[in-house]
């Protein structure tokens, strides 16, 4: 089972080792910023909030205004690799950055303007995007040998962020006209249902026009992609059918669970829940309060796998040091060997602090506790200009420099789901969202999908 779950969580994270640098200041290290002394709990996050965002603002790309893969360099990928799936997180980042006013609401028209723009005369294949683009041209760059072309689950996260951006920028004006009406055009090139592979009952993460299917990865679940699944029953030109994601999704040998761990009884997924951004990013947008289908109460599933995750850790089994009620959160990351998806099962004594700080909605007392651990105890070695590096290793003495678009952009959103709701509230406000939910038989107590 283990060996199940370490090809399947390597294969849903993306492969997200490769990187990329900035093109004009590179930020290979951390640079020191000062933590600030004596913070109440709101004020502190405000700081992490508004820190982690200027890796979206001031690190975007000047030309697309979309996120890039990361801080720092590795590989050859050249200076202007741009990432989908984190766009769609800074794009979310942004709202929040308006709404609490760290930027003018002219600015962030401007740069939503920009990216809109973009995207619409960027490579995109059967209305989905690459997973990589160049930054400067909206050329595809290639992920891996065979990997060239569409990739379905980036899109996702990418169009969760665009949705939000449309309800948003709801003005009567012009410009933010123009935005809404450039985001419908995408949204409705989506051929969502060629990627069920001409007419299977599951869905396809890749498409390539030069390689086809070559990469046949069918999108099982449980793991990051529902979000994926949602939306493909949303679209209005191309959506997919109820079956594709009862017989495709629904079955597999990891979807149900059901065993308790830690006292919490885990509904699907793999045995302690797997990496914790399975509870991130599909509901970045995506809101699990109230949120039930005939496989689980989405609520129930993320809260008791981020208090199994929380436990593992003050547990601690494998004696890490550093590990406690102040200091867990094991999910996929940069670490001493390379990038890796941590979790119980997985456990390499690493911690990301997007982990715990991301899991804020769901456990916002723990999670409290964590942060104020890695600002004031951690700060001078993890705390700098974008927020909170990617993750550490004490038992290593090993601290990363590393800055991630996907680990970064969740930290910003969900803290302010805690806080006020405010993505959630935008996505969910979709009518095509409500009618894909209904299609799929969702139920919500919060949102009235089924009426």
């Amino acid at each position: 089972m283990k060996k199940i779950f370490t090809i399947i969580a390597l294969l849903c994270i993306g492969f997200y080792a490769s990187a990329q640098k900035k093109s004009s200041t590179p930020t290979d290290g951390i640079k020191p910023v000062g933590t600030i002394k004596n913070l109440s709990d709101s004020a502190l996050l405000d700081v992490v909030q508004r820190q982690t965002f200027r890796y979206f603002w001031d690190f975007g790309h000047p030309v697309s205004g979309l996120a890039r893969e990361r801080s720092n360099v590795a590989y050859d990928y050249g200076n202007e690799v741009v990432t989908t799936g984190g766009s769609g997180f800074g794009i979310m980042a942004m709202l929040v950055a308006d709404k609490r006013k760290w930027i003018t609401h002219d600015q962030a028209v401007e740069r939503m303007t920009k990216i809109v723009e973009f995207l619409y005369k960027a490579d995109s294949y059967h209305g989905v995007f690459p997973h990589w683009m160049d930054g400067k041209t909206g050329k595809t760059i290639r992920f891996s040998r065979k990997d060239d072309g569409a990739d379905l689950v980036e899109t996702s996260f990418l169009f969760q962020g665009l949705l939000c951006a449309r309800q948003y920028f709801n003005a009567n004006n012009d410009q933010e006209r123009h935005i809404r009406d450039v985001i419908n055009w995408m949204w409705g090139e989506v051929e969502w249902n060629w990627f069920t592979r001409d007419g299977r009952d599951v869905l396809y993460w890749h498409w390539s026009p030069n390689n086809g299917w070559a990469m046949n990865f069918p999108l099982r679940g449980f793991n990051e992609c529902l979000i994926t699944y949602v939306l493909a029953a949303s679209g209005e030109r191309y959506p997919v059918s109820p079956e594709v994601y009862h017989r495709g999704w629904a079955q597999s040998d990891f979807f149900k669970n059901g065993k308790t761990f830690y006292g919490h009884v885990l509904p699907l997924g793999f045995d302690y829940g797997g990496p914790l951004f399975y509870t991130h990013y599909s509901f970045l947008g995506l809101n699990p309060k109230g949120l039930k289908d005939r496989y689980a109460d989405y609520w129930e599933q993320n809260l008791n796998h981020t208090l199994i995750n929380h436990d593992y850790c003050v547990d601690n089994p494998k004696k890490f040091k550093g590990y406690g009620p102040d200091c867990w959160g094991l999910t996929a990351s940069d670490n001493h060997e390379g990038y890796n998806a941590h979790s119980p099962t997985n456990d390499l004594g690493v911690i990301t602090p997007t982990a715990a700080l991301s899991a804020f909605p769901y456990t916002p007392e723990y999670s409290m506790k964590a942060l104020r651990h890695f600002y004031y105890d951690l700060g001078d070695k993890i705390w700098g200009e974008y927020g909170f590096t990617d993750a550490f290793n004490e038992s290593k003495n090993w601290y990363a420099k590393s800055y991630l678009a996907i680990d970064e952009g969740p930290i910003v959103v969900m803290i302010e789901n805690y806080r006020s709701g405010l993505i959630w509230n935008l996505f969910m406000s979709c009518p095509e969202v409500q009618q894909g939910l209904k299609k799929l038989d969702f139920q919500s107590s919060t949102y009235h999908i089924n009426q």
